[in-house]
């Protein structure tokens, strides 16, 4: 039975024959045309690596912390020096620009008059704050006081103490309510004069004619003396 496994036909024979030819010239062609390595080549790269590991072993190690609170070590990028020193020299010169764009200690700033731009050079005050102010001195009419800061948004007792030296206010620059002549909408716009104070000075007006002044109110159980303290300066009777 093991002989029909071996036996093979004629052409099969040529076959296998011409097979193992071509494996042997193959063979002869991969040992005979193999090119030696070049070992100065090796060397050079060896003796490369090993100028460079001085330099890698130079770089400052840092820890981090994976997400799973173990440690490990990596160098930071080569340039990140770079960048710092870049950073500290961008934020020193923005420092310097800031400190140069503001009033010098001492400068008072009419705070009737003062516009946005001229708010903002005073420290501590920035564009929203300097808008804050401007919108707040409209609605009123102008301060007559420094005080009157504590009113506008966001101001805190700690902001006001430090900005409140930098003003100065002139009461002749207050723009009076004409009581007498303004209709009830335009009263009740100012910040002092609530809705229900307005229809009471429409309406009073409307009985007596015309007010001539704080005695007309004096009875109204609407205006209180902290309201005749605080409209004093804005109310004209004329």
């Amino acid at each position: 039975m093991w002989r029909d496994y071996l036996y093979f036909s004629k052409g099969e024979r040529r076959a296998l024959l011409l097979l193992l030819c071509l494996t042997g010239i193959a063979l002869c062609l991969l040992i005979f045309t193999d090119a030696p390595k070049d070992i100065s080549s090796d060397k050079s790269i060896a003796m490369q690596a090993q100028d460079s590991l001085p330099a890698i072993m130079h770089k400052k190690m840092y820890v981090s912390k994976n997400r799973y609170g173990k440690n490990r070590f990596k160098s930071p990028p080569s340039d990140s020096y770079q960048r710092r020193d870049e950073y500290s020299s961008s934020y020193k010169t923005q420092k310097e620009n800031y400190q140069s764009s503001k009033y010098p200690e001492g400068t008072k700033v009419a705070l009737n008059t003062a516009d946005t731009t001229e708010l903002k050079k005073i420290p501590g005050i920035g564009s929203t704050f300097a808008k804050r102010i401007v919108k707040f001195r409209n609605l009123l009419g102008g301060f007559y006081t420094v005080e009157q800061l504590r009113e506008v948004y966001g101001m805190d007792e700690e902001r006001y103490q430090s900005l409140s030296c930098w003003f100065t206010t002139d009461i002749n620059a207050v723009k009076l309510l004409h009581v007498n002549t303004l209709p009830e909408d335009s009263l009740r716009k100012h910040p002092y004069i609530s809705y229900k104070q307005a229809k009471v000075l429409a309406h009073l007006r409307k009985q007596q004619g015309q007010l001539s002044g704080w005695e007309n109110l004096q009875l109204l159980e609407e205006f209180t003396d902290a309201d005749k303290k605080r409209l004093a300066a804005y109310l004209s009777f004329k």
